[in-house]
């Protein structure tokens, strides 16, 4: 059995909300840059290279790469092995949100309840997904999720005879309809299968996978590029001002599903999707 004093889970957290909020993801941002090269349109290109620019400025500055610094998402994979000493598990994730937010000036983003909308000034409560597993070590990764783009995120509970063509179809359709709200070039989680609230989990640890990396099973490697080809044609491009460049990546989770069902979730990401990881 190892301890880990609960204090150590909020530092990470703290410094997590910070990193993300201010330096993207390295493999996304060689996709940005790498898209203003390639880019056919004059107009997405200047976009594109204006995108580069913010993720530079954000950089020298240490100011959040976006003015919404989203909700706080955080994955916590626990070995059984672990025992925390020192305070709650959870207590001390929405500490370190509110340490986050707080110390990195980020924006509080958070209302208490839904209709009556009184912003809880501190960015807590996260939403927290915790899962036991083997070992003795703590894995934390925290997605500050903007709403310009979970807006656009749509689930459909598909019959049991829908191809990975409809599939790719719905998603396709869900870029078309979302135009250029969500801030494009895009990340896209597509989460299919399990019921309905694991398949919309699905799709959000999807959308935290790096974009450097395909699914591990052949077929739905496959079908992440033959979907984003389809997004990357409809020509929505960079910001909503028309272009090749959609989507920068499309990546996909499935799990087992029901005899009687086929759910499909896709959570839109905007072209800074935020993720930080620690291991502890």
């Amino acid at each position: 059995m190892r301890e880990i004093d609960v204090g150590l889970v909020t530092k990470a957290v703290r410094r997590l909300c910070i990193e993300a909020n201010r330096v993207l993801a390295g493999d996304l941002e060689s996709r940005i840059r790498s898209a203003a090269r390639t880019e056919r349109s004059p107009i997405g290109r200047s976009v594109l290279g204006t995108l580069g620019k913010n993720l530079d400025a954000a950089r020298e500055t240490g100011l959040p790469i976006c003015q919404d610094t989203g909700m706080a998402v955080v994955f916590a994979d626990v070995g059984q092995e672990v025992h925390f000493t020192g305070g709650a598990f959870a207590d001390a994730v929405n500490e370190g949100v509110r340490r986050g937010y707080r110390d990195g000036r980020l924006r509080c983003s958070v209302v208490a309840d839904p209709l009556r909308r009184d912003n809880t000034g501190d960015n807590t409560p996260a939403v927290l997904h915790t899962r036991l597993v083997p070992g003795d070590r703590v894995r934390l990764l925290v997605a500050p999720k903007g709403f310009g783009s979970e807006n656009m995120s749509r689930i459909r509970m598909f019959n049991p005879s829908a191809s990975a063509d409809d599939i790719a179809a719905f998603v396709t359709e869900t870029v078309r309809e979302a135009g250029g709200r969500p801030c494009p070039p895009l990340v896209l989680g597509v989460g299919l299968g399990g019921d309905f609230e694991q398949c919309a989990l699905l799709a959000k640890r999807a959308l935290c996978r790096p974009v450097s990396v395909r699914n591990g099973d052949p077929f739905y490697a496959e079908l992440e590029e033959r979907m984003l080809r389809r997004v990357n044609g409809l020509g929505v491009g960079p910001q909503g001002f028309g272009g090749t460049t959609t989507a920068l990546a499309v990546n996909i989770e499935a799990a087992p599903t029901h005899i009687a069902g086929l759910p499909a979730a896709v959570n839109v990401g905007c072209h800074v999707t935020r993720c930080g990881r620690a291991v502890l």
